[in-house]
């Protein structure tokens, strides 16, 4: 299993679709009031083989270089996913998504998770620019890409569309000059 290790308490892994649907599953039902109204796609898993199917299905992207979706560990407990939702690879540039089970906010998981990400991206993939979108309503996300070092390119009219409607997205974005540049930014594992 390929496991990157951020710090002593968080890493990241390639999922293991039989093991890890169920504790997937599990954290999307207990954080569902949480995560819901911004992923309207959690009200479609409906059980954990619905979980098992859309990890096998991450792993097939992952294999044909599409995105790469993994598992957030917090001291070897599975306690969400983050992900690099497409590769544009002609442009050299990825969208992260994330969600983390609602017990495991307000830990700096996700910062490091996300900080994670950029240097996997950067260093093994090669990659020039990496965004974060955020609904504008949705607080959390814009200042999770804020703290992450992330700078707001703009606000993109009706572009995503929730549970409620559409709503305007706001793109975050850190280039590969910014991250090299900032030593809090591309510092690896402890």
């Amino acid at each position: 299993m390929f496991t990157y290790q951020i710090d002593r308490e968080v890493s990241l892994a390639l999922p293991t679709p039989e093991k890890d649907a169920a504790p997937l599953f599990d954290l999307l039902v207990a954080s569902q009031n949480e995560i819901a109204p911004w992923l309207p796609w959690v009200k479609s898993m409906k059980s954990p083989k619905d979980e098992q199917i859309f990890l096998e299905n991450a792993m097939q992207h992952f294999i044909e270089k599409t995105s790469l979706n993994v598992v957030i560990l917090y001291h070897d407990e599975i306690v969400g996913m983050i992900s690099f939702n497409r590769f544009s690879w002609f442009n050299k540039n990825t969208e992260i998504g994330y969600w983390l089970g609602t017990d495991f906010s307000g830990k700096g998981i996700i910062q490091k998770a996300i900080q994670g990400m950029c240097n996997i991206g950067f260093e093994e993939y090669d990659l020039h620019k990496i965004t974060i979108h955020a609904a504008v309503e949705n607080t959390r996300s814009n200042k999770t890409a804020e703290r992450a070092g992330f700078t707001l390119d703009g606000t993109l009219r009706q572009q995503e569309r929730l549970a409620d409607g559409y709503h305007d997205e706001n793109v975050w974005s850190l280039t590969k000059s910014e991250w090299e540049a900032s030593p809090c930014l591309s510092n690896s594992a402890e």
